[in-house]
């Protein structure tokens, strides 16, 4: 069972005794009630649990009663907090001062007692403090007797829940690398102060020979890889498609199952070096039953692996996906040539959203031009102003196939909305082509498959910048549909035993966004990782909590929410950004 931070909900209260205070305990209480209700009863963690929250043992009036709620909070596990008010509290006394929680307060919007007025102390306090707030503040006046939470209020409430549960939840956790820098990626020179520093993880670090030697001795569950070739021979290895491999070139088909049995060998040791697995130590390896602790890993491949070994698209693909022969479960986070700032884009948007990521190449801008010179058609619907070719190795997850509906349209969903059939049509949809031998000379097995078009997803991709830090990319927008012989021409330019996802971002009309070729033209880096869904809001969110600014981003002024001291730091929401990440610094420093 999984240990998941929890919330804590800090109910404040004005402390004067003696007729104030007692007329507001059960309105504040209630208050905290309703909060900790609307958590648990919209968000869940990972493994598909409730998020839980936590209230403190009573309100909060004077500092003592503080102490005693954080005292509370670090026994139970807390990662984040909400402090709820209707009315006038003593703001450093009452406020929150952990440095490492996001924090928000909501000050219920009412006539009879001044809420709102200790928000703004508090807020002020807290950007006094240099302990950025999240200000919650309803539209519309309230009666004091109204325990109800406003849409607009429990909008920021979710949002802001969502992301500081995602923070608390990397917290503590490592990025494991298997192997080192894959083809001179940048993205795969792992910086270990910026995990340190902005995300409070560690970096583990293992040689790729580890996995062989992990299948020599058999460090694996023997029991397991039984069962996994059984799946694998049914569900996948039926499905192998044609070797388009020139003869010289072509494995003989012992050749071939040699390579099915290696890469679902792989798929297990790699799972198992993330997480351990207690198999092992019944088997004698203790030391290799512990795993590493990582939420998120990345695995080199190119070129020193592939040039003579199976690669890994399979395990990669697998791992990424919400099932396999152990049935349907929580989808992993596995970067493709160990690119760590794809992955942590991956593991930003798989905490905020419980389903699996798609890793692809941002390969092509096909223009509407380009798309009528070299088919002779035009490109219509969703896709007329141009499409962006996501495409990579075939390591990425099935679910991106779109064969899970939801509303009666295509879907990627949390693992536990996820039926059999569902998975197996993602399956089904899948051709396991033998590799691409001029890539991968050891060969080793690729999906392919067309994702389904109208899924709302985002983009997203993280980049570290010499001088600056880290900055995050952000792009909503649509997987589309084109025509089939649309499709097989543009595709086939490329590699056609590879997985494609054609995708059209939300088009602005100004910078980044002005039309779809300034979106391609403006990606920081080779790779993108995408999330089913339009969750830029809830980005944006997660980032000002990181202090990691949004260099590029299509969501709508009106849903972004960050601290209210970014406030101070200028009119221009997006320069306030940068200003005020710079200003207060990674929070793990």
């Amino acid at each position: 069972m999984k240990i998941y931070p929890k919330i804590g909900i800090r109910p404040t209260i004005d402390a004067r005794q003696g007729g104030v205070r007692e007329s507001l305990e059960e309105k504040t209480m209630n208050l905290a009630k309703a909060v900790a209700n609307l958590i648990s009863s919209n968000l869940r963690n990972g493994d598909g649990s409730p998020v839980e929250c936590v209230i403190a043992d009573s309100t909060i009036g004077r500092v003592g009663e503080s102490a005693a709620c954080a005292a509370k909070f670090e026994r139970e596990g807390v990662g984040s907090t909400i402090s709820v008010t209707s009315c006038w509290c003593y703001g450093s006394e009452t406020m929150d001062m952990n440095p490492y929680y996001p924090k928000a307060v909501w000050g219920f919007n009412g006539t009879e007692r001044p809420g709102a007025v200790y928000l703004a102390a508090v807020l002020a306090a807290h950007a006094q403090k240099g302990l950025p707030a999240f200000g919650i503040y309803g539209h519309d006046v309230q009666d004091l007797d109204d325990n109800s939470i406003p849409e607009d209020v429990a909008e920021k409430i979710l949002r802001f829940a969502k992301a500081a549960q995602a923070v608390a939840t990397m917290r503590g956790k490592s990025y494991l690398s298997i192997g080192s820098v894959s083809m001179g990626i940048a993205g795969s020179i792992v910086d270990p102060d910026f995990f340190q520093d902005y995300l409070g993880m560690r970096n583990e670090s293992v040689d790729s020979t580890e996995i062989l030697r992990r299948m020599d001795e058999g460090i694996y569950d023997k029991e397991e890889f039984r069962k996994a070739m059984e799946w694998t021979d049914k569900h996948c290895k039926s499905n192998e498609g044609t070797d388009f491999n020139t003869e010289a070139k072509t494995k003989s088909r012992k050749e071939k199952n040699a390579d099915w049995e290696f890469v679902v060998k792989m798929t297990i040791i790699i799972r198992d070096l993330m997480t351990g697995n207690p198999t092992l130590e019944k088997m004698g390896f203790k030391e290799e039953a512990i795993g590493h602790n990582a939420i998120a890993a990345g695995f080199q491949g190119q070129r020193q692996w592939t040039d003579y070994k199976p690669n890994a698209d399979f395990p990669e693909a697998l791992l990424n996906t919400s099932f396999d022969w152990n049935g349907i479960r929580e989808a992993y986070v596995l970067a493709t040539e160990n690119d760590a700032l794809n992955g942590v884009s991956m593991l930003f948007g798989h905490l905020l959203t419980n389903t699996a990521q798609i890793f692809s190449d941002v390969r092509t801008y096909w223009s509407p031009e380009a798309v009528k010179r070299v088919t002779g058609k035009e490109l219509t619907g969703t896709a007329r102003n141009g499409i962006i070719h996501l495409i990579n190795s075939g390591a990425t997850t099935l679910d991106g196939t779109g064969e899970q509906t939801k509303d009666g349209k295509p879907a990627m969903k949390p693992f536990w909305e996820i039926t059999p059939d569902e998975a197996d049509a993602c399956l089904q949809k899948t051709t396991w082509y033998p590799a691409n031998r001029d890539y991968f000379r050891g060969g080793g097995y690729s999906s392919n498959f067309l994702s389904k078009g109208e899924m709302p997803v985002t983009m997203t991709r993280l980049n570290l910048v010499k001088g600056l830090g880290p900055v995050l990319q952000i792009a909503e927008g649509w997987t589309v549909e084109i025509q089939d012989d649309v499709h097989k021409i543009l595709n086939e330019r490329t590699d056609k035993t590879w997985p494609t996802t054609w995708y059209t971002p939300r088009l602005t009309g100004s910078g980044p966004f002005k039309d779809v070729y300034s979106v391609m033209n403006s990606w920081g880096a080779n790779h993108g990782a995408i999330s089913y869904g339009h969750i830029g809001a809830d980005l944006i969110t997660l980032a000002s909590m990181l202090r990691i600014p949004v260099c590029m981003h299509n969501v709508e002024e009106e849903k972004i929410f960050r601290p209210a001291v970014w406030n101070a730091f200028g009119m221009n929401v997006e320069g306030a950004d940068y200003r005020a990440c710079q200003n207060f610094g990674p929070i793990y420093k």
